[in-house]
């Protein structure tokens, strides 16, 4: 029996268990911030985000689920207990009644507005200023490396989170399934 697998080296390992801390550090940073300032987690901040990111402030639930990086069962559970803290509210889609959309009510939008300074300061804190202007660079372009192995058909949230309009225009296309590409 021979060994065929290809082992890091030592440069390789440390960059990869450098990477595993990260994953395992940063989602405790943000979650923790996010539950003491705004009672949320990072997921529910990132699903009020999202919607808060659209023109009408409603998703599709399959849509929402791809922009969240989640399980429908997991954006359901979600969905449910901000429904129940009125920060969103579930109807039949007006296109097909088939489907379920998520809508951003009035209080959801104000607590998105509440927390997103400081959940932006802390991402700044812990990521962005820590890195020069070119380092954000090699970092979108490593992260969209990643993501082209993790999710080669694209349908996650780092491509439906642009600011550009151009972007924009293109993932919100996505969102709601009117995409061409």
């Amino acid at each position: 029996m021979t060994d065929e697998t290809p082992w890091l080296t030592r440069e390789q390992l440390r960059a990869w268990m450098k990477l595993v801390a990260v994953m395992e550090l940063l989602p405790a940073a943000l979650d923790q911030q996010l539950q003491r300032d705004a009672d949320l987690t990072h997921f529910d901040y990132m699903v009020i985000a999202m919607l808060s990111e659209t023109e009408s402030r409603t998703l599709r639930m399959s849509a929402l689920a791809s922009a969240t990086n989640a399980s429908l069962p997991r954006l359901s559970h979600v969905v449910s207990r901000l429904e129940k803290r009125g920060l969103v509210s579930r109807c039949p889609s007006v296109d097909d009644r088939r489907a379920t959309d998520v809508r951003l009510t009035d209080a959801g939008y104000a607590t998105i507005v509440d927390a997103a300074p400081d959940h932006v300061r802390t991402a700044r804190r812990v990521v962005i200023d820590a890195l020069t202007e070119e380092q954000v660079g090699q970092l979108d372009q490593i992260a969209a490396s990643l993501l082209a192995r993790l999710d080669p058909e694209g349908r996650f949230a780092a491509l439906t989170y642009p600011r550009d309009d151009d972007d924009a225009a293109i993932c919100e296309a996505r969102l709601t399934g009117t995409a061409t590409d």
